[in-house]
């Protein structure tokens, strides 16, 4: 049974190697996580990395609208035990808690593994669409760095860490802690390392509000203490809103954004719409232990297994994926894996092989998949592309 044939429903067989806890979730989260994991098991199979093993949890608003419950029992306890986690969407408009906020199992997943490098890349792919004019955003090449436990998440729903005070007044805290900061600023230089190696530009840039918040000018600070413990980076500072401004003015010349939560949030879909859409928004939630990668599109549950969702995002977060898993297991293999996947996705844009509907092509869901598939199983297509 062929990759393809698995996509339209047939069985998995078992595997053995990384294993990765697969939350499907919610919406479209299911097919484009099913598409995702074919994707990165046959780019296993091409470079020669362990085959992936799979732990599928339940969890999300349909579960919760089932059980009571917005994940499996022991689903938490399983997913941290995995060597990382793949999430497809989680949530459904009508499905909310009595206050009105939304089932958000991931989000508690981010608190008890501590996940706080929220990594979203944001690259511009030839002939997909781009939202600006100027010729120079062809070259958008950049990646927002979210701390993703604290900031003004910190108080999120999930957490019920709200101070509600009767119906007059809710205060929400906005948190910055050195020890979690430090690990955000370590990891941004780490990352630069690795754009260098790869010839990539990696100016890094402090993204805060530190004229008027007292945490954020602790954020800027601890920024600056790491920043000296690496001379020879270049890096500078700009506050959230004239960061807003200057994405849309001039993108490219951004490599590295380091943000608190909340802005990164913001500024993610903002940046994501500059190279196309949030079809194209993949994501990666980066601990110690271990990490978790969705794409960070919603569920669109009202085209859920129509076959016209961009299975894009959630395919590269694949990727993110296993360039994780190649530095957590020092299987260099898999991350061979994960650039065939981008070298894949970046030949089939190139080719005009990938249309997805989101950007008004005639590629669906099972379509979009197969092409990158193809370019894997064939990889002197991708190579003669780039």
């Amino acid at each position: 049974m062929t990759a393809r044939d698995q996509l339209r429903g047939g069985p998995r067989q078992a595997t053995t190697g990384a294993r990765i806890a697969l939350i499907k979730g919610d919406g479209i989260g299911v097919d484009v996580s099913e598409a995702a994991m074919l994707v990165a098991e046959a780019a296993c199979r091409q470079a020669g990395a362990p085959a992936l093993d799979f732990d599928e949890i339940r969890a999300g608003a349909g579960y919760f609208r089932e059980t009571g419950r917005d994940i499996e029992p022991g689903g938490e306890v399983r997913a941290g035990n995995a060597d990382a986690i793949f999430l497809g969407a989680i949530g459904l408009p009508e499905i909310r808690h009595p206050d009105g906020t939304e089932i958000s199992p991931h989000l508690r997943l981010r608190d008890r593994y501590g996940l706080y490098a929220g990594i979203r890349p944001v690259k511009a792919y030839p002939n997909a669409p781009q939202r600006l004019a100027d010729p120079r955003a062809a070259k958008i090449d950049l990646v927002i760095l979210r701390e993703s436990t604290e900031g003004l998440f910190y108080s999120a729903a999930a957490h019920g860490r709200a101070q509600v005070i009767g119906d007059e007044e809710v205060r929400e805290t906005l948190r910055i802690t050195r020890a979690t900061t430090e690990r955000l600023h370590r990891f941004a230089f780490r990352l630069a390392g690795k754009r260098l190696a790869q010839g990539k530009r990696a100016r890094l840039t402090c993204v805060d509000k530190a004229n008027v918040f007292t945490s954020m000018a602790f954020f800027r600070k601890i920024f600056g203490e790491v920043a000296a413990e690496h001379p020879d980076a270049e890096i500078g500072y700009n506050y959230v809103d004239a960061q807003a401004l200057d994405l849309v003015r001039r993108p490219w010349d951004f490599d590295i954004l380091v943000m608190e939560n909340m802005f990164g949030d913001i500024l993610s879909d903002l940046a994501g719409g500059l190279v196309g859409g949030m079809g194209m928004a993949a994501c990666g939630e980066i601990g110690d232990e271990t990490g978790l990668f969705q794409p960070a599109h919603g569920s669109a549950p009202d085209i859920m297994g129509r076959d016209e969702a961009n299975p894009l995002a959630a395919i590269l977060s694949a990727a993110l994926m296993l360039d994780y898993l190649a530095e957590k297991t020092g299987i260099a293999a898999y991350a061979a894996a994960g650039g065939a996947i981008d070298m894949a996705v970046e030949a089939g844009f190139a080719a005009r092989q990938l249309r997805p509907m989101e950007f008004g092509g005639d590629m669906g869901t099972r379509a979009v998949t197969d092409a990158v598939l193809t370019r894997i199983e064939t990889p002197e297509q991708s190579l003669a592309a780039g």
